[in-house]
């Protein structure tokens, strides 16, 4: 069995990958662009370069962030020792100084005896296992490359997805399921009064906006209509347009709502629901304050917000099996965002799991099975399972499985969830000798 592999990118997902690999002792070459070519993003000549936030979110385990770092500490995440190297005060996050982030994981890859480094373009997808970490900006070139892969007919070369909220946050009271004109009962529905839509919309219309990079303008917003652009319309659009009533009957009244927002199914477990038609490029706290006053949305727990960004990502679904590996070819595995994990931890997990189940496959050994009762699995999970509508995803509770027993409290259930993930990765690590 060959115990050589290429990485290709040297982002976070790829840097933890070939940190797995080499690890384990496979020889690997690890190719970075830059400082031969540069993405519209990028700036620094150094590894795991952090684009926007230098935040890697929450460290508690009743977050599932926090929870995420906790398995993937267990599994000698080296993302993680050059974030507490490089950490700075931030609260209850786990924040990072840019520059000494980004040294540590590059000297870590230049002086690794199993890790050769090249800085050059890669064009075409190399020969032999490899893995393809080239991030939401993939440059064109190797893009077309990837798209030309038996059963790769097409990237998503933007992210225009709606915000995700959890079922068990909704106030069902308010809340209704039924499909329009009684022809099924896919949809949860929000229904709203003349008042409660004309409050929604002023609030709608005075949101802040986040700021555009000048790529993402060309790219996304020529082509993408945000719901605050609809609105912009005129008041009465949003009634006539994604908040139709028509074909719906609140039970409540026993008549049709002025206005009606569904929710669609977003998972296999029924557990997370987005909002129909409602991307957006609002500002995340702007997104929580005026979508909560969506009625049954006062407590929603938002687990993705809506966004609008260029971000090339597989249909992974149709051409991903288990650990991101390939459909048809295991020695060929993706990570990090462009299989559709959305933020640096989940990236950076994405190739932890490629990474580790590659080698042990290059060295004759079985691989891991993460399974859907940890951050790690789930993840994964969300990325083959197939969907109508397959869109990035953050880590968050409402993707693992569901508890057997009934635990009251949200704290309490997270905290139980966190329990039954770390006991999990710990026999996950024994069974498989990681």
């Amino acid at each position: 069995m060959n115990k050589t592999c290429t990485v290709v990118g040297a982002g976070l997902a790829g840097c933890e990958a070939a940190w797995q690999l080499a690890e384990r002792g496979i020889s690997v070459t690890l190719y970075e662009m830059k400082p031969e070519s540069y993405s519209p993003a990028h700036k620094m000549s150094g590894f795991a370069e952090l684009v926007c936030s230098n935040s890697l979110k929450a460290e508690h385990l009743t977050n599932a962030s926090g929870l995420l770092k906790a398995e993937m500490r267990l599994l000698d995440s080296l993302i993680l020792k050059a974030a507490y190297h490089a950490r700075v005060p931030a609260g209850g996050a786990l924040a990072v100084d840019r520059d000494n982030f980004s040294i540590y994981i590059t000297s870590a890859m230049e002086n690794h005896e199993n890790i050769t480094v090249i800085r050059k373009r890669i064009d075409e997808i190399p020969d032999g296992p490899v893995v393809i970490a080239t991030g939401p900006l993939t440059h064109s070139v190797l893009a077309e490359a990837i798209t030309r892969l038996p059963g790769f007919s097409a990237l998503h070369f933007f992210d225009a997805a709606a915000p995700i909220v959890t079922l068990d946050s909704l106030n069902m009271d308010k809340v209704f399921r039924a499909s329009r004109y009684e022809k099924g009962a896919d949809y949860l529905n929000c229904p709203m009064t003349e008042d409660e839509y004309n409050a929604f919309y002023d609030a709608l219309m005075s949101a802040e906006l986040a700021e555009v990079h000048e790529f993402d303008k060309k790219q996304v917003f020529e082509g993408c209509l945000a719901v605050e652009i609809l609105a912009s319309r005129g008041r009465q659009t949003l009634a006539f347009g994604p908040l139709k009533p028509v074909g719906l009957v609140d039970p409540r009244t026993g008549k049709a709502p002025y206005a009606n927002v569904q929710l669609r199914q977003d998972n296999e477990q029924g557990t997370l629901f987005n909002l129909v038609g409602f991307q957006t490029r609002l500002k995340w706290g702007e997104q929580k304050r005026v979508f909560s006053m969506i009625p049954g949305l006062e407590n929603a727990e938002f687990v993705r917000y809506g966004v609008m960004h260029r971000n090339t990502y597989l249909n992974s679904p149709d051409v991903l099996s288990k650990n991101f590996s390939v459909k048809g070819n295991p020695d060929m595995r993706f990570a990090g965002q462009i299989t559709g994990v959305e933020g640096y931890m989940e990236s950076t997990a994405s190739g932890l799991i490629a990474g580790i189940s590659l080698a042990k496959r290059l060295l004759g050994e079985e691989e891991p099975e993460f399974t859907g009762d940890t951050v790690l699995g789930a993840l994964a999970r969300h990325v083959v399972s197939p969907t109508p509508d397959f869109q990035p995803m953050n880590a968050n509770f409402g993707i693992l499985d569901k508890l057997t027993e009934r635990i009251r409290g949200k704290r309490n259930r997270y905290e139980k969830l966190a329990e039954l993930s770390l006991a999990r990765v710990n026999e996950i690590k024994a069974t498989y000798h990681l």
